[in-house]
């Protein structure tokens, strides 16, 4: 017996034609001893859509919202009737995505009249995008031939009330998967769960973070002892680099956990950055692959590195970012200064996405996002405001501009020379350096430039990793 969960991505369920590719998908790979667990992003643009509904009725703009349901409930419907047959069925789900519509309207007149939407609302609010597509592609498959039922992930997935980002409580996500999730594929039927969302143990509704989707697919896949965990996108793989910026980029047919962990997190937007840590200790494969060319086998995720000829196999870079400099003579041997300065980062929500330290100890830098700079900057100056009035810290600088460039490759660990031959290639096309950090495993290297140099970078460096992959 061999358990599949595929998730498929808000483009693959974004229309009729890319629902009935998913039910094709999914009939094809219930071949006998086959379950298979489904869990879809809301279709393309819709959660969006939802995000600008609430704010219109905080703006307290009536009939912007209502026309929003409005289009939103259309256009489920039509994917409904273009994908089932007259009958029963096809009357229920659209009688469904009326009654959710309805909560949607209702929700956003309370926020019409209050004048705001706390998170809470917010989570309750873009929880419908899933909602509405998980009872369309169940419908699909049930007039393709397969035993399917929509599920709401509320059921299953238990967080705690963090509303935006909520947190997994694995103890009982896991107990409740296998009590009542596990049963459903033993009698033979399709699940069809809603990615992105949670509840709290007293049934709100909550996000696991925007582009949870995959993460969502990692739980099911953990929990349920999965085989492996398919994530079907619009793109054939894990590619070599952003094939908007190179053209040559080219599929990877593996990658380790680890390095396509360092690609989510620096910038490669396959994957939700989260994604491998369920499934990490339970060493379930993963694979990517293209819900419009199935026939592709796509990238092959696993807990092994494999060596490339060049060592580094991809390149990928992360705009809109700052970098924030906190330096004084000082600092130097005095405890404390940088952990302070990444706790008050963090107390105003700021993710650090690079550190890099001198080691005379008189300056440090680490890599905010843009929209988070000023606020950053305000809260580590209030928190040192002691030291900066003594002096012994000048204050914090910040530099805005920049890009992060990152090189990934499990081969660079152990192999000398690496960072010079990136460097060597860095001053060869005239790109200035500005801050350098590598992780303790190696499987990385990260620097920042001048974002008018980024693709300059990417497309240097990635004539490294291409020799190795060409076909």
């Amino acid at each position: 017996m061999q358990t599949l969960t595929m998730k498929f991505g808000g483009t693959s369920v974004g229309s009729p034609e890319a629902i009935s590719n998913v039910a094709a998908i999914v009939g094809d790979a219930l071949v006998p001893d086959n379950r298979v667990i489904v869990v879809v992003s809301a279709m393309s643009g819709v959660t969006d859509a939802l995000l600008t509904s609430v704010r219109e009725a905080a703006s307290g703009n009536k009939w912007s919202y209502l026309s929003c349901a409005q289009k939103l409930r259309d256009r489920h419907e039509e994917a409904v009737n273009l994908l089932t047959s007259p009958g029963k069925d096809r009357d229920t789900v659209i009688n469904e995505i009326g009654v959710l519509m309805k909560q949607h309207t209702e929700l956003c007149q309370a926020v019409n009249i209050l004048g705001e939407a706390t998170p809470r609302i917010l989570d309750a609010v873009v929880s419908f995008g899933e909602r509405l597509s998980c009872r369309v592609v169940a419908a699909a498959l049930r007039s393709h031939g397969v035993n399917a039922v929509a599920c709401d992930a509320t059921q299953f997935i238990v967080t705690d009330d963090r509303y935006g980002n909520a947190s997994v409580q694995w103890a009982d996500t896991e107990q409740r998967i296998r009590e009542k999730l596990l049963p459903v594929l033993d009698s033979g039927i399709v699940p069809v769960i809603t990615g992105f969302i949670g509840a709290t143990r007293d049934g709100h509704a909550t996000a696991l973070g925007r582009g949870g989707s995959d993460y969502s697919g990692a739980i099911f896949a953990a929990c349920s002892d999965s085989d492996e965990l398919i994530i079907w996108t619009d793109v054939d793989g894990v590619m070599t680099t952003d094939p908007r910026i190179d053209r040559r980029a080219r599929v990877l047919p593996y990658v380790s956990y680890q390095e396509v962990g360092e690609l989510a997190f620096y910038g490669a937007k396959v994957l939700h950055p989260k994604t491998v840590q369920p499934i990490l200790n339970r060493k379930i494969p993963l694979r990517v692959r293209n819900t419009f060319n199935p026939q592709h086998q796509g990238t092959l995720i696993g807990p092994n590195g494999q060596r490339s000829e060049t060592v580094i196999k991809a390149v990928t870079s992360v705009r809109n970012v700052s970098l924030l400099t906190v330096s004084g003579k000082g600092m130097i041997g005095v405890p404390g200064i940088a952990g302070r300065t990444f706790l008050a980062t963090a107390k105003m929500g700021g993710n650090i996405l690079m550190i890099s330290q001198a080691s005379s100890e008189q300056n440090f830098c680490f890599v905010v996002l843009d929209d988070r700079a000023g606020e950053a900057k305000a809260a580590i100056e209030a928190e040192l405001a002691a030291e900066i009035a003594r002096q012994d810290v000048d204050g914090v600088e910040v530099l805005g501009d920049v890009a992060i460039v990152t090189t990934v490759g499990a081969g660079m660990q152990g192999t000398p020379g690496v960072a010079g031959r990136i460097f060597t290639v860095m001053g060869d096309n005239n790109v200035n350096v500005v801050a350098i950090a590598q992780g303790a495993s190696e499987c990385s290297i990260s620097f920042v430039v001048d974002e008018d140099n980024l693709q300059k970078a990417v497309i240097a460096l990635h004539d490294l990793a291409l020799k190795a992959v060409a076909v």
